[in-house]
């Protein structure tokens, strides 16, 4: 783990460790609303390369009605470059887990993580950061239509 003075300022602020958490927090919370069950938390690995890339998150779809191997063969550029880009990734959503689940952002059922999301009164949200857990959350939505994790991994190409 690269210690925080040593890492450039824009990727400490887009790779900390609190963001990854209030996403993973806000995807667990979507997904269990779709599906009344926690999420796996190898979805972690999953949700935070889609969500945190601008390019794939505004290549998502609306509607969790679309299927992840439909949105895969309409988007075979996010595809190819999904794995690299998870397998950056994995550090720093190991830090946010750490991080949620400390901060009780996050909480362990058996194997599968549940969010607790909760905003300051008051609180203003920059754009990027609202889109970025909005999307969180439909992502949380979305994936939990899938039955099978291992499923969602094999489409996008990466190994849990």
């Amino acid at each position: 783990m690269t210690a925080w003075i040593d890492r450039p300022p824009i990727t400490a602020a887009m790779l900390n460790p609190a963001l990854i958490a209030a996403i993973l927090a806000t995807a667990a919370d979507g997904y269990r609303k779709e599906s009344d069950r926690a999420m796996p938390w190898p979805m972690a690995f999953i949700i935070v390369p889609l969500v945190l890339h601008r390019g794939t998150r505004q290549a998502l779809p609306t509607s969790v009605r679309t299927h992840l191997t439909t949105w895969t063969s309409r988007n075979p550029v996010v595809r190819a470059g999904f794995p690299p880009r998870a397998q950056g990734l994995v550090e720093p959503v190991r830090e946010g887990v750490r991080f949620g689940l400390t901060h009780g952002a996050l909480t362990l059922e058996g194997d599968a993580l549940r969010g607790r999301t909760r905003r300051p009164k008051g609180f203003q949200m920059p754009d990027e950061l609202a889109d970025i857990l909005r999307r969180a959350s439909f992502v949380g939505r979305w994936l939990a239509k899938i039955d099978n994790t291992a499923t969602v991994f094999a489409v996008l190409g990466v190994t849990p």
